[in-house]
This record gives structure tokens, sequence and C-alpha cells, in this order.
């Protein structure tokens, strides 16, 4: 087509991988979890991370030392106001004191993943084994604060999600992933993982237990994984297991698909020997 002076010349079209609102689009919802895929999986390759140790629990649990600051802050507004707003406030100091007898859990957490971590960096780097959470707070946080405070990178995989889900100050940034497809999220937990630690939790944390223990009941996880549930006194006012092999809804072996833990040794001392000998670490030179 000959140039014309009455025909002005047209811009170059914007390529379509530089064109946000195509890339935004639901046609190019394809591309966005290929994306999803593509990138932690080139991440994880840069960083020689080909194990993971994935910790669930809830992003409501407080530290024993932000339990008490909260309440104090609580206290003080109690005192300073009236109405209504004194009421919200009592409200709020009444669910902070039934969250109390969850605290240790984080102390827990940030225990166990500290002993995880510094057992690990004492393995060949194509064998270590990291830590790694949904990358928000609470249990979350506690996890890649043990990692963090033993030396060792941790995983952080966040979702966008209205509330509470923000990344913690611990997550390695190198690790740290921002996720918008929660099935993206839950294979790039699954994938990896060589081991689960499930804290005390809620719907988010009940739906990684169980979608976890599903995948290795029928199979579609063919590794062998160890699954600790944490905090037995709580996970058994939650679950009653064995009712549900009794009335034959699961089997008895299914039973043995996961070990109730109480304490960081515990799990620690029952990880490190199963990983050992399904990965045979003892025979690897140090």
């Amino acid at each position: 087509m000959h140039h014309t002076e009455d025909m002005p010349d047209l811009p170059r079209a914007i390529k379509a991988y530089d064109n946000p609102d195509f890339l935004h689009s639901p046609p190019a919802r394809t591309l966005r979890i290929l994306a999803e895929y593509l990138y932690p999986a080139t991440q994880f390759r840069l960083e020689n991370v080909h194990h993971t140790i994935i910790f669930f629990g809830s992003s409501r649990v407080r530290s024993p030392q932000q339990l008490q600051y909260e309440l104090e802050a609580t206290r003080l507004h109690i005192e300073r106001s009236t109405g209504a707003e004194r009421q919200r406030a009592e409200q709020r100091h009444d669910d902070l004191l039934r969250q109390a007898e969850l605290c240790q859990y984080y102390d827990d957490a940030v225990e166990l993943a500290r002993l995880i971590t510094t057992w690990s960096l004492t393995l060949p780097e194509d064998k270590r084994f990291y830590i790694c959470t949904g990358g928000g707070p609470g249990i979350m946080e506690a996890g890649n604060k043990g990692a963090y405070l033993a030396g060792g990178k941790s995983i952080g995989l966040n979702i966008s999600i209205p509330t509470e889900q923000f990344p913690n100050p611990y997550i390695s940034p190198e690790l740290n992933f921002e996720f918008h497809y929660f099935f993206m999220r839950k294979f790039w937990f699954a994938y990896m993982a060589k081991a689960m630690v499930i804290f005390p939790g809620g719907f988010g944390t009940l739906d990684e237990l169980m979608e976890i223990l599903t995948l290795v009941q029928t199979g579609k996880i063919r590794k062998r994984m160890p699954i600790c549930i944490y905090g037995e006194q709580f996970w058994r006012r939650i679950l009653n297991f064995d009712y549900m092999a009794e009335v034959g809804v699961i089997t008895s072996s299914d039973l043995q698909l996961f070990r109730f833990v109480n304490s960081p040794q515990e799990a620690f001392e029952y990880l490190r020997s199963e990983l050992t000998e399904i990965h045979q670490l003892d025979t690897v030179p140090r």
C-alpha cells in the first residue's frame, strides 16, 4: 500500500506479551497460569532448591509476645473508651484471651524449623531440605523465622486474598512468591515436598491437610512422605480419625499415613530419622 499524505503513520502495535490489557484478560488466563508454574520453577532451579518440608497452620496464631502486646493495647483501649466502642474493645480482649492457648504453637513452629534447618545445613547442598510455608503471618511466619534464625533460606508461597495474607519478613527474598491461583500454589506446595508438618489452624489448614492426605492415600503422591500432625490435643478435638476408620470411610492402614507429635524435639527426631532412611542421607559423604 502506498503512503499518502492524508493517511498518517500508524504507531507500532504493542507486542502481545507486553500488552497488560491482554495479559490480564480472560483469554490470556492460560498464560497467567503458565507463568505461575514457570517463574517458581526457574527460581527454584537457580537457588538449587529441590526438597522442601511444608509447614501449614493458622495465620491467626500469635507469638506470646505479640499476644501480650495486643492484650495490653486492648486493655488500655477499654479503660479510655465508653459505650459501643468499649464493648467492641471488651469483645476484642475476650477473643484474644481465647487464643492464648495457641501461642505456644508459634514458638514450637519456630523451634522445629530452626532444628530442621540447622540439620539441613550440614547436608550437601543438593540434599538440603528447605522450610516452605504459605508466606503469611502466624504459623507461616514462625516457620520462616525458625529457618532465618538458623541461618538458612526458606520459601514463602503467598496468595492474593482480601484479608490476613501478606508476606512475613523472614522469607528469603529470592524465594518469596505471590500467587493468584490457589491450585498453582498448591501444586508448588506438594511437588517438592518431602515431608509435611500441620499445626493447628482453620479451614485453610484443614484443606491443606486433607489434600495432602488424599494425594498420598490415592497414590497421586507416590513418594514416601512423612506427615506430622502437630498438637494431638487440638487435632483430636477437631478430627476423629479413629471413628472414620471404625465406620469404614477410611481403612485402618490409612491411620499409618500420619503421626501425631507434641514437641519440636519429637517432631524433629521423627522427621530426621524418616528422611535419613528415605533419602539414604547416612550414606552421603559429609
